[in-house]
């Protein structure tokens, strides 16, 4: 009768796995970034260009961001006119659009590491 070995290395694999996790949501969080800039209001450019990502490793959550005096009352101006395809609630209107495109980033970046 054979011996078999087994060697686990679940902290291994579980440290890869949070990294992925946390690299697939950087990626998540830049498809977002990039999708509502697509429908920032633009004037000179100032608002988009102060779109920004960050990702909290800690807590597993990414944030999109943009960082002017006036963007959340741009954001929330309903009653605001705009050029066409631009919107205020440009970030918030995306999210539920690109949440599928999101999970699916994180995930192959999982699928990746346990390769």
């Amino acid at each position: 009768m054979s011996r078999a070995r087994l060697r686990w290395n679940g902290t291994a694999a579980s440290d890869a796995i949070r990294e992925a996790a946390a690299r697939g949501l950087l990626l998540g969080a830049e498809h977002v970034l990039a999708a509502s800039r697509q429908r920032v209001p633009i004037a000179e450019g100032t608002l988009e260009r102060s779109g920004a990502t960050s990702v909290d490793e800690q807590q597993m959550t990414a944030a999109v961001s943009y960082d002017t005096p006036y963007a959340r009352r741009v954001h929330e101006d309903m009653t605001a006119r705009h050029a066409p395809g631009r919107s205020a609630k440009f970030l918030e209107g995306v999210l539920p659009e690109t949440a599928g495109e999101v999970q699916a980033l994180i995930a192959a970046q999982v699928r990746r590491a346990l390769r």
